[in-house]
């Protein structure tokens, strides 16, 4: 006996598009976190920082691991200290005491607080 369309679809763990409608919602609250937050890739050149928070895009969540390695981590003192020409790619970017080249997309990642 097999069960009705509507009972398989009920909102459960192993429902796919019940999960689907949380990872969206999670995302949209995400997207409105950063859009409230400055980014590093919106950061003035020369403009000191220090990093709010590392959130990763649905289509790159391995991202944020790979910029908290590298340094991107809350309470670090980040700086822009070149960019490509016409705001392209990549941007000379200073952690702490190392120096890295980032795409815009991933500097997108790092949410920023003024720094004290």
């Amino acid at each position: 006996m097999s069960l009705p369309v509507t009972a398989a679809l009920t909102r459960s763990p192993a429902n796919p598009a019940a999960a689907v409608a949380d990872r969206v919602r999670h995302q949209d609250a995400v997207s409105e976190q950063a859009a409230a937050a400055r980014t590093l890739d919106r950061a003035a050149t020369g403009a000191s920082h220090t990093v709010a928070a590392v959130l990763a895009p649905a289509h790159s969540p391995e991202w944020a691991n790979r910029l908290e390695e590298i340094g991107f981590i809350p309470g670090e003192q980040v700086l822009v200290t070149a960019r490509a020409p016409l705001g392209g790619d990549p941007l000379v970017v200073r952690v702490g005491q190392s120096t890295f080249a980032l795409r815009r997309a991933e500097a997108a990642c790092v949410l920023l607080n003024p720094a004290p």
